[in-house]
């Protein structure tokens, strides 16, 4: 008999040729070899110890925020790793509960898809997307729940590169149906930054991460206690970089 050479696996496998053996017993054995080479396979991509960093092994707020700035990192280099880990054990894991490290409040535009631009897989990141990435009560309730009852440890409110919301806000142009109700979300922004465009999707960024700290008693309370930080960004649709706003 020979070990398998994986640590713990448990499981053995018969040395001699399968076929000289009863069908019952070449069964087993093959359920053995496949046994091994799940193991096998587990330890050499290294899911638990993977660099993107599993949302169980994220305790501070100031780990949660550094995850996702080398995150980012990564996707400006074109180095992801989020695809390492498999997808099935993911879905596992999470299909009962989920506890994502960080939550980020992000416009709808479908140049900033969150996940990857943080490279990060199944169940680490609680995203909230609106159009403007504003913090209206609605989603603040969503965020009240990701930091409240999911336990995330950080906010990132991002803000990104030729804004069509801001930009509409600017305008202030007529427009179709209920797309001018965003306006007045993002107007003192606007009328604090001017009409420079990235100066005012930066000023916007700002002011719902500052009414995501203080229109929120529940949240207020976490950030006390200094188990939660919220944070403003600007992702550049250009470079891909994540850049934090004072």
């Amino acid at each position: 008999m020979k070990a398998c050479e994986v640590a713990d696996c448990g499981c053995q496998i018969e040395a001699r040729n399968a076929l000289d053996v009863p069908l019952l017993s070449r069964r087993r054995w093959l359920h053995a070899t496949l046994a091994c080479t799940a193991a096998g396979a587990l330890a050499t991509i290294g899911f638990a110890g993977s660099s993107t960093a599993s949302a169980q092994t994220v305790k501070t707020s100031d780990e949660a925020l550094k995850t996702l700035m080398d995150g980012n990192q990564r996707f400006v280099e074109r180095k992801l790793t989020f695809y390492q880990q498999d997808l099935a054990i993911l879905q596992q894991r999470t299909a009962e509960k989920q506890e994502p490290f960080a939550s980020v409040l992000s416009c709808a535009d479908s140049r900033v898809p969150v996940e990857l631009v943080f490279d990060q897989s199944i169940g680490h990141v609680f995203v909230n997307r609106v159009a403007g990435n504003i913090a209206t009560t609605a989603i603040m309730a969503s965020i009240e729940y990701g930091a409240v009852v999911l336990g995330t440890k950080t906010i990132m409110v991002l803000g990104h590169g030729n804004c069509g919301a801001v930009k509409a806000t600017i305008d202030g142009k007529a427009v179709p149906g209920q797309i001018s109700s965003l306006y007045r979300y993002i107007l003192p922004a606007v009328r604090s930054a001017g009409n420079n465009l990235q100066a005012a999707t930066e000023a916007n960024a700002r002011l719902q991460a500052q009414l995501v700290r203080e229109s929120s008693p529940a949240l207020a309370q976490l950030i006390r206690e200094g188990r939660l930080s919220v944070v403003a960004a600007f992702f550049d649709v250009e470079t891909g970089r994540v850049s934090l706003l004072s």
